[in-house]
């Protein structure tokens, strides 16, 4: 088993001696603890030397979170013949009061509904090799980026309204308008958001890893997304809607007037030519066909590498589809399909960072401790992936509540022993441990024979 102390050892060129320790009494004990994951719990586990004080000073420090993220990552979590992907996603945290910083209105999918609270933009390096997100930045939203609701149009009296109908809009063109660069884009204060925190995140691994391709759901599936993330060096790979008016390029002959025709055929869903047919399958009376061509949206500046997963049930014969798409024309169907799904990791770290590491438990209300403490949640993600590493030779299944659980009985053996006269051998220490962690084991482990 990884000592704690080794694995934080290659963060203390990003803090001083005395946050440093402050960061490892508040891991063990964030490691070893039952409850909610606050400052005042975090306190009553870190003994002596960990008061609620030190805790609270600790918060209260303004930390240089993604150095600390990278410097875990580079150290524990990659391998130097892996792929790694830049992934993204937004949290979104509930909470109550009215004075806590950036607390505002945003959409909760697990709610299907807009709650008070607050927006994280997490962005991650994924790991294709091990299938594995590692989160590395946590930016909060501000000023209402996310908030649809704001951007809705207030709904204007009709007391004052008169009569009179307005004239009807002509058809065609305005006079005197002209071609619009789709290229150069105005991106909204989201996009901008976005963009400046992934810019960060490619200087801050610069040449130690190269991240092709930036993965985002089907919020991003749109020219100015597209654009925006083509700015910073990387390709996009996101979701179209499903009814997407996608178009084959034209390869007839032209008049030889005016310019070249651009756009062919419409794309019909339910009538995909055989020959962009890629794979087929079928499971559990499901038929799975993959068609993957290069095709125009009108929207879009540039061509799109599009896969269209068509999913039909033999039993009843009713028919769905998925479009994924890619600024990189190059991409396979199957790989792009992997990239897409490896994005759904970003979630299992939200889960594990509100489950264990308080992401939705704290209680602080200014600026820096909110800060402090959803980094910390997520720095927490990467510090049990980088425990439970080596420690899944014998133990396959080993999940976080086996780590804690670990952790937990480590603790209460080591403050039970010293009350004894004389310290026992470390031998004996580690066979108590493993003992009394199988009290609360979720998953077996595998002793080796």
């Amino acid at each position: 088993m990884l000592d704690i102390m080794i694995v934080l050892g290659c963060v203390s060129q990003c803090l001083d001696a005395t946050t440093l320790r402050r960061l490892t009494r508040i891991t063990e004990a964030m490691l070893s603890m039952t409850g909610r994951v606050t400052m005042l719990g975090i306190s009553r586990w870190t003994g002596p030397g960990g008061s609620y004080r030190t805790v609270q000073r600790f918060f209260g420090s303004r930390l240089n979170w993604c150095g600390l993220q990278w410097a875990l990552i580079r150290c524990h979590l990659l391998d130097h013949d892996d792929v790694i992907l830049v992934g993204g996603d937004d949290v979104m945290t509930t909470k109550s009061g009215k004075t806590t910083y950036g607390l505002d209105r945003f959409f909760s999918s697990i709610y299907s509904k807009m709650l008070p609270g607050l927006c994280f933009l997490c962005l991650s390096l994924i790991s294709v090799k091990r299938r594995t997100s590692y989160p590395v930045m946590m930016e909060q939203h501000h000023d209402g980026l996310t908030n649809k609701s704001a951007e809705r149009p207030k709904p204007t009296s009709t007391k004052n309204k008169s009569s009179k109908k307005k004239p009807a809009k002509k058809r065609g063109r305005p006079k005197g308008s002209r071609n619009q660069n789709r290229r150069a884009v105005e991106l909204s204060p989201y996009l901008l958001f976005v963009q400046d925190t992934l810019k960060r995140l490619v200087k801050l691994i610069g040449h130690k890893i190269k991240a092709i391709y930036f993965v985002f759901d089907g919020a991003f599936g749109h020219n100015n997304a597209v654009q925006m993330v083509r700015q910073t060096g990387l390709h996009l790979i996101s979701k179209l809607r499903h009814d997407s008016a996608l178009y084959f390029r034209y390869e007839g002959p032209n008049s030889g007037r005016g310019k070249p025709r651009k756009y062919g055929k419409k794309l019909n869903y339910e009538d995909i030519p055989e020959t962009y047919l890629k794979d087929c399958s079928i499971e559990k009376d499901i038929e799975t066909k993959i068609y993957q061509m290069t095709l125009w949206h009108k929207k879009f500046a540039d061509l799109l590498n599009i896969v269209v997963i068509v999913k039909t049930n033999l039993t009843t014969q009713k028919v769905g589809h998925v479009v994924l798409f890619s600024s990189d024309l190059e991409l396979s169907y199957d790989l792009l399909i992997d990239y897409y799904q490896l994005r759904f990791q970003i979630e299992f770290n939200f889960r594990d960072a509100k489950q264990h590491w308080g992401l939705e438990d704290f209680m602080v209300v200014n600026e820096t401790p909110v800060y402090n403490s959803a980094n910390l949640a997520m720095f927490m993600v990467n510090v049990s992936q980088a425990l439970m590493h080596p420690m899944r030779r014998d133990w396959p299944e080993l999940s976080v509540n086996d780590l804690k659980t670990w952790f937990r009985s480590r603790k209460y053996v080591i403050e039970t022993l010293k009350l004894l006269p004389e310290m026992p051998e470390p031998i004996f220490i580690e066979q108590t441990i493993s003992k009394v962690a199988q009290l609360g084991r979720i998953n077996h482990r595998v002793d080796p024979i």
